[in-house]
């Protein structure tokens, strides 16, 4: 990397820790301002803050290269956002400012009793623990393939700068961070589209491209097709996903902790409801970032495999022969396209719609003829591997920002992915030890302290969840696309945990001991489910839910006419 994109990556990043640390420098004054800031925040820090949460080093990682693969339908995924942000700015935020909680299993508690806060808050700490750990990985594997360096260490200091600024200034260091953090990612966005038609051919501009594109089925948005294990379709996103993002931004203390910290209960109100509108656009053009790398290598040959580490692990093996056969094969595959396209944008230009039809049927072809080298490719370097998966979809924006973005605009592209991985991480940090504190702790472990020791015990617990999840990194290893990984590992415990709050919230006769158990049970239920079947995964967050809910009446149903009766 040249010598001015290590300036301006480091003097972005240098920059937001300083901007964080300087606004909250006068924020942290008991234990209450360190886990959830002043309350003082105005409507666009918390929506800006929110997203930034969301959107982590993962988006802007894996999503474009989850569009390269398979188009535009992944943006079905955030179709029920909308409607979760209405709901909870309207039903569920209120209860929790009425109630002045610090964490949302508090409220748990006062509904019910000490053991459901204590279940779903450790439901929360396990899944946000392994959540975290992918945030500060991706981001590690990134500078691993590029510059060849250890994985451990690198997470190590990943996690380090994180828990710095975390440290210094609490939850509204996160907060004040993230409002840089997130010009940061938007900014690099947009630069890298305009970058990307840029360094398109002659005669090509986003029109152009976006029928290349179409012609490839790239641009389907909308699937209405039911069908339980296909993961992204208009019912999933609708239905599933909603339920999902009930959970998420309704009792994730990552989230609950970002808008708790408004000055009013209109100002959070308004930060949530732009959130939920403001995503979906957002991830369209994330996707469509995707979408617009597939057309530039229409143009420029792209690799067969995009990790140059994993094809690294081919040299001097008998595997090698083959794999460079496929790549012999990928270039006719790549001459034949070149050719194909020439002849669709001609019958575009000619308004010919049979001749671009007959085009469209060969380019699809085509595609779905290299997909299936790409398969092989990765096979190939499976066996190698030792088994483990080798797929590079995480490795298709950064490969082409390294390879075809001028020096200095890398430093900037590299600071938007490190800026995303950051803000997510230091609110998860944040959520894991308000949660750690007030609901563990301070609650069970080391009642009646003062609170100095709590402000203490509050800034151990930011560092030991940041060896946690360096450690969880290093260990674990993820076959999915990690953007996939996040939502599948939120999947197996968001349905429960929404359900216990559903339960809170509406069924006003459930109690304790009865939700308590159900609980129980439907993480064991969703957990085997999960086992048998992995596609399904954003069903699992309505179906949790409802076992929840109706297990926990019924359960307090029997009990109920069992006292009765005797």
């Amino acid at each position: 990397m040249h010598y001015w994109d290590w300036a301006v990556l480091i003097g972005t990043l240098g920059l937001v820790v300083l901007y964080g640390i300087w606004k909250s420098r006068n924020s942290v004054g008991d234990s209450d301002d360190f886990l959830a800031g002043k309350r003082d925040l105005p409507w666009w820090t918390i929506g800006l803050s929110i997203m930034a949460t969301q959107a982590s080093a993962i988006t802007f990682l894996s999503t474009p290269g989850q569009a390269f693969s398979d188009g535009m339908q992944f943006v079905q995924f955030y179709f029920g956002m909308p409607i979760a942000m209405l709901f909870l700015a309207y039903f569920v935020l209120p209860i929790y400012y009425k109630l002045k909680v610090t964490t949302a299993y508090e409220f748990l508690e006062q509904r019910f009793d000490v053991r459901v806060r204590t279940l779903t808050a450790g439901l929360f700490l396990i899944q946000r623990g392994m959540a975290a750990s992918i945030s500060i990985l991706a981001p590690s594997i990134i500078l691993c393939a590029v510059f060849g360096w250890n994985l451990a260490l690198t997470n190590f200091f990943m996690a380090v700068f994180v828990v710095f600024y975390t440290i210094s200034g609490g939850s509204a260091a996160v907060s004040r961070t993230q409002e840089l953090q997130m010009t940061v990612m938007l900014g690099g966005l947009i630069l890298a589209f305009i970058l990307i038609v840029h360094n398109l051919p002659e005669g090509v501009g986003v029109s152009e491209a976006w029928q290349l594109a179409g012609a490839a089925g790239k641009t389907q948005v909308v699937d209405w097709s039911f069908d339980w294990n296909d993961r992204y379709n208009m019912w999933s996103g609708l239905l599933g996903a909603t339920f999902l993002f009930l959970s998420y931004f309704g009792t994730d203390q990552s989230q609950v902790g970002r808008y708790l910290s408004g000055k009013t209960l209109r100002e959070s109100r308004i930060g949530l409801i732009f959130n939920g509108f403001i995503k979906i656009p957002m991830q369209f053009l994330v996707l469509a970032v995707g979408v617009m790398v597939w057309v530039f290598f229409q143009f420029n040959q792209p690799p067969l495999h995009f990790h140059d580490g994993n094809k690294a692990l081919l040299k001097g093996t008998p595997q090698e022969a083959r794999f460079m056969a496929l790549e012999q094969q990928d270039a006719a595959l790549f001459a034949e396209k070149t050719t194909a396209i020439t002849q669709f944008t001609q019958a575009q230009k000619q308004h010919n719609a049979a001749a671009a039809e007959v085009v469209k049927q060969a380019i699809q072809d085509i595609e779905h003829r290299r997909s299936e080298l790409r398969a092989q490719a990765e096979g190939i370097i499976k066996e190698v591997n030792g088994g483990k998966e080798a797929k590079d979809k995480d490795f298709v924006f950064i490969n082409f920002v390294l390879a075809h973005i001028p020096k200095g605009l890398i430093g900037l592209m590299l600071a938007m992915i490190f800026c995303a991985s950051w803000s997510t991480t230091a609110s998860e940090l944040s959520a894991l030890s308000a949660t750690a504190v007030s609901d563990i702790y301070r609650r069970l472990l080391a009642p009646g302290k003062p609170d100095e020791h709590y402000l203490r015990a509050s800034k151990w617990a930011v560092g030991l969840w940041g060896i946690f999840i360096v450690l969880f990194a290093i260990f674990a290893s993820f076959s999915e696309n990690l953007i996939q990984a996040v939502n599948m590992i939120g999947s197996l415990f968001y349905g429960t945990i929404l359900g216990i709050f559903f339960t809170a919230f509406f069924l006003k006769t459930v109690g304790g001991k009865a939700v308590l158990l159900a609980a129980l049970i439907t993480e064991i239920i969703i957990l085997i489910l999960f086992a048998n079947n992995k596609d399904a995964y954003l069903w699992y967050n309505p179906l949790g839910c409802g076992l929840v809910m109706g297990l926990s009446s019924l359960l307090q149903l029997v009990w109920a006419r069992e006292k009765v009766a005797g």
